[in-house]
């Protein structure tokens, strides 16, 4: 068993008393590869009822249950803050969600863009990254992972008071802090590109809508992977929630 009891994240309402049957494969994960057994100190979170500590009260190696004691945390939201990118290739995309559930992002949206590859997302294996990231990391949510769609349509219906910030490589190479303070603190977007970046339509597309915001990354040119964790690492920290 690990020093620290292993975080889980479940779908079952969590309470004082309350048994919880895990799902096979956690089970497996648990007893075959973690080499838990009963008595073993377990925390589950489910995104509504914080986070519970319990212990394994029956394990066998395809089923095992866990027994709630305590309330470890109450429940906390996130920040208002969603993450929108063009799908990258399989290991790059897993990296991509995993990192910015990491930065507390609470909506995880593909962007399907003129360059962007490849075009079909698995919304299955997203939202695992993003399950596993939030167990490793100690958030209590997860974060909710929707359907691709177009850009333009992206754009359509855009909430206009939610800020859209695009990581635009052909802007000035200006202070990404300076533009970014220069806005209040409220509900907020990362917008990130495909590989090769936006076309120059897009691009004029983006900057014609009031509630877009474009900044620079700096002089370099970054991967997809790597643009989105500096761009969301500049928004928590001036507009976002490291700022507390």
């Amino acid at each position: 068993m690990p020093s620290k009891p292993q975080r889980l994240f479940v779908k079952s309402r969590l309470g004082p008393g309350v048994t919880i049957e895990l799902e096979p494969p956690q089970a497996h994960y648990l007893i075959n590869v973690l080499r838990c057994k009963a008595g073993d100190e377990i925390l589950l979170f489910n995104g509504e009822d914080g986070e519970w500590r319990g212990q394994l009260s029956g394990a066998t190696k395809r089923r095992v249950s866990i027994t709630l004691n305590e309330q470890t945390r109450r429940q906390i939201s996130g920040p208002d803050l969603h993450y929108l990118f063009a799908p990258l290739k399989r290991a790059r995309l897993d990296y991509m969600a995993q990192k910015a559930t990491e930065m507390g992002a609470a909506l995880l949206k593909p962007v399907i863009t003129r360059r962007t590859t490849p075009e079909r997302v698995n919304k299955a294996r997203l939202l695992a990254n993003a399950v596993e990231a939030a167990e490793q990391c100690g958030i209590l949510w997860v974060p909710e992972v929707v359907e691709p769609e177009p850009l333009s349509s992206v754009l359509e219906h855009w909430d206009e008071k939610r800020l859209l910030v695009f990581a635009d490589e052909a802007a000035p190479a200006a202070s990404p802090l300076a533009a970014l303070a220069s806005k209040t603190a409220g509900p907020l977007a990362v917008l990130i590109g495909p590989e090769g970046g936006f076309e120059e339509e897009e691009r004029a597309l983006l900057l014609a809508r009031p509630f877009v915001l474009p900044i620079s990354l700096g002089p370099r040119v970054m991967r997809a992977d790597t643009a989105a964790v500096a761009a969301l690492a500049l928004v928590n920290a001036t507009i976002g929630d490291w700022r507390s």
